[in-house]
């Protein structure tokens, strides 16, 4: 006999089987929800642990005397070339090739025009002053230059394992690959953020109302925190 034509006699009442019961859009739209939570949740551990670590020792670094960096050399005088540069990003160019940085790893050029400064008691004038950071996540280099000088001042800063952790979180000395793979955390934060909340909410109107009257609240006490 048959089992998929069976059916089930009793007495003389004859009952066939029940008809499978189709899901509903609510149910179907939550299992694609919690598929994507369960995926995103995956990918935002892997870099979410370092994140959330060393974002726990940038909070406490001062009260914990942590030691993120350590300086190696404080300062040192690097002699000028006897050509010596005519602009800031002359000087940002040849000190790339002196100390094997890259074009990416220039962070800051800065030029600050010739003042009058006060020093002793005296009025001197202060000559043009220039400024190049050069940083990586393991160390950092930051340049002064004063027109005229026959030497530009570096200030040299090395990283210990910790502080490039930290220095990566903070996007510190990284290129363009490293930013858009931080930005995937962020992104994926944001979209646990959501399907957590449609998880929990089940989409029940009750549930629902309740997540949108305290996203409001908190909204709005940013807001009056902000204006404040």
């Amino acid at each position: 006999m048959d089992r998929a034509n069976a059916s089930v006699s009793t007495g003389d009442a004859i009952l066939a089987d029940p008809l499978p019961r189709r899901r509903s859009r609510r149910a179907i739209f939550l299992t694609w929800v919690r598929k994507i939570h369960l995926y995103v949740g995956l990918w935002g551990a892997i870099l979410g642990l370092l994140f959330g670590a060393t974002g726990i020792l940038l909070n406490h670094r001062a009260i914990m005397k942590i030691p993120l960096e350590k300086t190696a050399q404080k300062t040192v005088q690097l002699a000028l070339p006897e050509q010596k540069p005519t602009t800031p990003e002359e000087l940002s160019a040849w000190l790339q090739g002196e100390l094997k940085f890259t074009p990416e790893q220039v962070v800051q050029v800065k030029k600050q025009p010739a003042k009058a400064v006060v020093w002793a008691d005296q009025e001197v004038m202060q000559p043009e002053r220039w400024s190049v950071s050069l940083q990586t996540p393991q160390h950092g280099v930051s340049a002064e230059y004063f027109i005229g000088n026959r030497f530009v001042k570096l200030d040299h800063t090395d990283a210990t394992p910790i502080g490039t952790l930290t220095r990566l979180h903070m996007s510190v000395g990284v290129n363009a690959f490293w930013v858009l793979l931080a930005d995937t955390i962020a992104g994926s934060l944001i979209l646990l953020s959501i399907t957590g909340l449609l998880l929990w909410t089940q989409l029940r109107a009750m549930h629902t109302a309740t997540v949108g009257t305290s996203i409001g609240a908190l909204l709005a006490a940013t807001w009056f925190m902000w204006s404040i």
